[in-house]
């Protein structure tokens, strides 16, 4: 399978680390296949939420972020800029202090948009 990585970014807030994967993809397993490999990189990493669109296929999860703080704005971001065979995904590493509901949305949203408008 060929998984290509479009761009990278990374986004430190009140200690916490966001970083930021966006690749072009095709299919469901290759979305596994990159997501297993992430878990494996980013073994501490405490949320790694996406989201994804491939044609009529599409999924966002927060990982046990609180609910529609990170999946939703990502796969929001992906429906705006009419995006398609794409996968967001946002590594959180914690950095101890807790941000809220509407930080924690707006890094995500804000982590998504550098990683997609960044690009060359």
């Amino acid at each position: 399978m060929k998984m290509k990585l479009i761009n990278t970014h990374t986004l430190e807030i009140k200690k916490s680390k966001f970083i930021s994967y966006y690749f072009e993809v095709t299919s469901k397993e290759e979305v596994e296949e990159i997501l297993n490999n992430l878990k494996r990189e980013h073994k501490k990493a405490k949320h790694m939420p996406y989201a994804y669109k491939i044609g009529p296929l599409a999924k966002k999860t927060d990982d046990k972020e609180p609910s529609n703080t990170a999946g939703m704005p990502i796969y929001n971001l992906i429906l705006q800029l009419n995006l398609d065979n794409v996968l967001i995904v946002v590594v959180r590493y914690f950095g101890g202090t807790k941000l809220g509901a509407g930080l924690l949305t707006r890094t995500y949203l804000n982590s998504a948009k550098e990683v997609i408008t960044k690009i060359n």
